[in-house]
């Protein structure tokens, strides 16, 4: 059974495009990075994702109007020195349960696998001390010894038996590996409790000179913002399900006493 209902908005050809994947996670510190890219260097969306494993839920807009829990395909073409094509997945929601969670990265590997997917970049956040930080590091897992080796060329740090990378930003690695696939996971340094604009420079910085581009990061505050008022949103109607279910509960209980 399907879980993910892939809605192709354009055709495209790429040639062996990198996969980036950036959904919301540990300060959301990957997707505000993603974001930006997208926007500053004019990325083209071409697909959107749906599927009943993403909250029961839609937000609300400051307009009031509505929009769905998806995610968002994009390409890019000839990016950088080396002229590469890009493939970057971003949304404003991942899968609620663990096997929810398998079967929609299985589905999106398969389907961004058909345009020859020659690496997979995951971006993510990691949390060190729930204290800010001022410069925040960039950490670093890969696949294979290759891709250690341009981890450390890039001066960031490996992370070493320190537990695992939880959601997608782990499963497209590991489903990736078993598909030939290799690839590395970037984690930006970050409390993980806000919505991290510093962590995502750095780590916007790091992916930058690894795949050989350049991109300007003043306007990250600006789309850190948009994050937050988005984050709050769907904050409030998952509270708004809490209390609704708990009221439920309270009159069943008045009912039957």
């Amino acid at each position: 059974m399907n879980t993910a209902e892939i809605n192709v908005l354009e055709e495209i050809e790429l040639d062996n495009p990198i996969f980036i994947e950036a959904l919301p996670g540990l300060g959301h510190v990957g997707k505000l990075a993603a974001d930006h890219m997208i926007d500053e260097l004019g990325a083209t969306k071409f697909a959107e994702i749906y599927s009943p494993t993403f909250p029961p839920q839609v937000l609300v807009k400051d307009e009031g109007i509505i929009e769905n829990m998806y995610n968002e395909l994009y390409y890019l073409r000839d990016v950088g020195e080396d002229n590469l094509d890009l493939i970057i997945l971003v949304g404003n929601t991942q899968a609620l349960s663990p096997e929810g969670q398998y079967l929609v990265c299985q589905e999106i590997l398969d389907f961004v696998s058909k345009y020859d997917i020659d690496r997979i970049f995951t971006l993510g956040g990691m949390v060190t001390s729930p204290q800010p930080v001022e410069n925040p590091r960039i950490f670093g897992a890969a696949t294979n010894e290759a891709n250690i080796e341009l981890l450390k060329e890039a001066e960031i740090e490996i992370r070493v038996n320190d537990g695992g990378i939880v959601g997608a930003s782990g499963l497209f690695l590991g489903l990736g590996v078993r598909r030939g696939i290799h690839g590395m996971c970037l984690m930006g340094e970050t409390p993980g409790y806000f919505i991290d604009a510093e962590s995502a420079e750095a780590l916007l910085k790091k992916l930058s000179q690894i795949l050989n581009f350049e991109i300007n990061v003043e306007k990250l505050d600006e789309r850190a913002e948009e994050t937050r008022q988005m984050i709050a949103r769907a904050q409030q109607m998952e509270q708004d399900l809490i209390n609704k279910a708990n009221a439920g509960n309270a009159d069943d209980l008045r009912y039957i006493g």
